[in-house]
């Protein structure tokens, strides 16, 4: 069993962190608080700018070193010329656009590869759930209630391999994670990169994996 090493409390970020390359142009979409690109920037030397609607995240954003800028990473994508981007990334987000497909193909024009990390709908207890209590599924990845979720489109790790084969979509690497982190008080801080419980799945992803991790180019152009 490999345990996934986690930056600011995050296995997406550690695995995201590993297949982003050293002193390339990368796009965060949804950056949040800017966690990642400033691990980024620090430990990889990357150009890296970031897109996030919440001001105050924003601000601390800007305040955490790096470059982002209030807005709708949906309609953002409108704002960058072809092949501006080493990597655009998009973690834990997709599942709350309004277009999916619109923003993975827009991730893929301005950025020679997306890194996608999304929730899998697919998972047993998902399944379980739903069968159980005959409702809508509430687990540790779907905490909400149906009316307060911000999540619109539910996607399992097949979904995603069948729209990337739809639309000629080169699956470079993919990462399935399950398990819950176990954080280690002792450290300080303690979060940033330490181990925990989240482990790599490699049988039966969609079934088994809680997170997926996919790094994808465009079939039709070529790197």
């Amino acid at each position: 069993m490999k345990i996934i090493r986690e930056i600011y409390g995050r296995s997406d970020y550690a695995i995201i962190g590993a297949l982003v390359e050293a002193r390339t142009r990368v796009l965060d979409l949804g950056c949040g608080e800017g966690e990642l690109l400033a691990w980024l920037k620090e430990n990889k030397a990357v150009d890296g700018r970031g897109v996030e609607l919440t001001g105050a995240r924003v601000q601390r954003a800007i305040a955490r070193g790096v470059s982002v800028y209030q807005g709708d990473l949906e309609s953002a994508l409108d704002d960058y010329p072809d092949r501006a981007f080493d990597y655009v990334i998009l973690s834990q987000t997709l599942q709350e656009t309004r277009d999916p497909r619109r923003v993975l193909r827009g991730m893929l024009r301005i950025g020679r590869r997306a890194i996608v990390a999304f929730p899998n709908f697919g998972h047993w207890r998902v399944r379980l759930a739903h069968l159980w209590t005959g409702r809508a599924p509430k687990t540790g990845l779907f905490p909400y209630d149906w009316y307060d979720s911000p999540n619109i489109h539910f996607l399992t790790v097949l979904d995603f391999e069948a729209l990337a084969q739809k639309e000629n979509w080169r699956v470079e690497h993919r990462i399935f994670l399950a398990g819950r982190r176990q954080e280690n008080a002792m450290l300080n801080p303690p979060v940033l990169i330490f181990l925990a419980g989240r482990r790599q799945v490699r049988l039966l992803p969609n079934l088994m994996g809680e997170v997926a991790v996919f790094l994808v180019s465009n079939g039709a152009v070529k790197s």
